[in-house]
């Protein structure tokens, strides 16, 4: 799908606020009602949009201790990548895992509960996984921009 300005208008709004309706959303984006539907539409079908959700604030909602950790495997064998992925798929205090070029193989942004929550779950997966060579973790100090800041 090739985006126009109008998709681009439509997208900024509703990264701004999803909850919208869609007359609302035509009104601010210059479209007639039925318009900005279908190009809402074509917008989700094409995969641009994924989704809606709210956005949590993490400290309100008891996660304190936000970290970003940095992962480097010892190697890149099949194996130990999928058992690394699976194992990050698998616990929901990694909120985002990116594969990065550089020093770093992996980046986990993680959010706990607390200090003693992110040493319990720093035993339980990424110090028992095989084939992680090296890990440095990074404390989130304040979120500026971003999703959850």
């Amino acid at each position: 799908m090739q985006l126009e300005d109008r998709d681009y208008r439509i997208l900024a709004l509703l990264q701004a606020n999803a909850r919208l309706s869609n007359q609302e959303l035509a009104e601010q984006a210059g479209l007639s009602p039925s318009s900005c539907w279908r190009r809402v539409r074509a917008l989700e079908e094409a995969g641009v949009i994924r989704g809606y959700r709210a956005q949590i604030d993490p400290r309100r909602a008891g996660l304190g201790f936000h970290a970003i950790i940095h992962v480097q495997l010892t190697r890149h064998a099949r194996e130990v990548v999928e058992r690394f992925k699976a194992e990050v798929m698998r616990h929901e205090e990694v909120i985002d895992c990116f594969a990065t070029t550089g020093a770093a193989d992996y980046h986990l942004r993680v959010l706990c509960v607390d200090l003693d929550a992110f040493n319990a779950f720093m035993e339980r997966t990424l110090f028992r996984l095989d084939g992680i060579a090296n890990i440095q973790t990074n404390l989130v100090l304040r979120h500026i921009k971003g999703a959850s800041a």
